[in-house]
């Protein structure tokens, strides 16, 4: 069998993989939500999600990230404020730098030499990381901090600020566009020079019925960033992977063409909220555009929060038959966060496993 990183090329490139690549998440707010025993055994019981896992002796006690620790505010690299009411669950920023325009001037980003945006960065470490991920059989991924360029601007100017300043043409707001992608570009040509292999671009620009930005705006302000970030990665040689969250539906046109006409190589989006059968109209092999491989980003809102566990199998089957294929182009991914019931938990990993190997 394939190793998981020749698997997952094979998934993305439509190369025929052994089997879907399934990936189960587990926040880190979940470790003090739930029996931690009963995570064990779960993740012992499910080999197949979890490989070479071995249970600690002790409680796992998480390292939270610096922009989820409740009762503790976080500046980051921008000048952005952070907090969380809850461990592990990623904050809001409650204190915006440039909320007014005047102090933009003299202001300055971060050096992405030497810092990610949210603290320090050794590339010399990052390269040595990557390397070993490789020789364990797995992907070298590099991937820009999730909101790094739309959602950056917001944390930057306030989101109602930063509509106002697109509506109105606001000439500064070109000026902090270039500042932060060229951050951003530092970062990238960082992860490429440290041998990675596919790029990530994760920002969320959905909301639950609609995008959080119109479809001309991102065009006009958004897009072209976009486009030229991606361009690196394509010049580099890596494969150019897109996160978002929400309702995708007026934007996604531009959101996969953003790759300088060709286009993201794997989109992940989440299923419910865009629908099923939109995702197969729009991915599937039999669209009109080029295949591109669809990362789904499993539910859990509805089916998997309040549902049963045979609701949660169905659903996974319908998503594997409806958007899977034996030639590729399908990878699941769910993200378990607090509040679902125990036997719900188990179900979709139940599920994940099993069909992961459907065709």
């Amino acid at each position: 069998m394939a190793t998981r990183r020749e698997n997952i090329l094979k998934a993305i490139r439509f190369e025929g993989p052994d089997y879907i690549p399934m990936t189960f998440h587990i926040n880190d707010a979940c470790w003090q939500a739930y029996p931690q025993d009963f995570l064990f055994d779960q993740i012992e019981s499910h080999p197949f999600l979890f490989p070479g896992f071995e249970r600690p002796a002790s409680r796992h006690v998480p390292d939270f990230s610096p922009d989820s620790r409740s009762g503790q505010p976080f500046l980051d690299d921008w000048g952005c404020l952070w907090e969380t009411m809850e461990d592990g669950i990623v904050g809001i920023v409650t204190r915006h730098p440039l909320a007014d325009w005047a102090a933009f001037e003299g202001y300055h980003g971060p050096d992405p030499e030497c810092r990610t945006g949210m603290g320090q960065v050794s590339w010399g470490r990052v390269a040595a990381d990557l390397a070993a991920a490789r020789a364990r059989g797995e992907p070298a991924i590099g991937s820009l901090v999730h909101g790094h360029s739309f959602l950056r601007l917001c944390d930057l100017r306030g989101y109602e600020n930063l509509v106002y300043d697109m509506a109105d043409g606001e000439p500064r707001l070109r000026r902090l566009i270039a500042m932060v992608e060229d951050f951003n570009a530092g970062t990238v040509r960082g992860w490429l020079e440290a041998g990675a292999e596919i790029m990530a671009y994760p920002e969320d620009l959905g909301m639950q019925t609609g995008p959080m930005i119109s479809p001309a705006q991102f065009r006009e302000y958004i897009k072209p960033s976009y486009a030229r970030l991606m361009r690196l990665a394509r010049e580099g040689g890596a494969l150019v992977h897109m996160h978002s969250d929400g309702r995708l539906h007026e934007l996604i046109d531009d959101i996969v063409g953003a790759g300088d006409g060709e286009g993201v190589d794997v989109i992940n989006l989440q299923d419910l909220v865009n629908g099923i059968d939109w995702i197969a109209r729009r991915f599937g092999l039999d669209s009109r555009t080029r295949p591109i491989c669809v990362e789904l980003d499993l539910d859990r809102q509805s089916v998997t929060a309040s549902g049963t566990p045979a609701a949660i199998d169905a659903l996974v089957r319908e998503e594997v038959e409806k958007l899977g294929s034996p030639r590729g182009g399908l990878m699941m991914i769910f993200g378990l966060y607090p509040g679902l019931p125990l036997e719900n938990i188990a179900a979709v990993m139940d599920a994940m496993q099993r069909y992961a190997f459907h065709y």
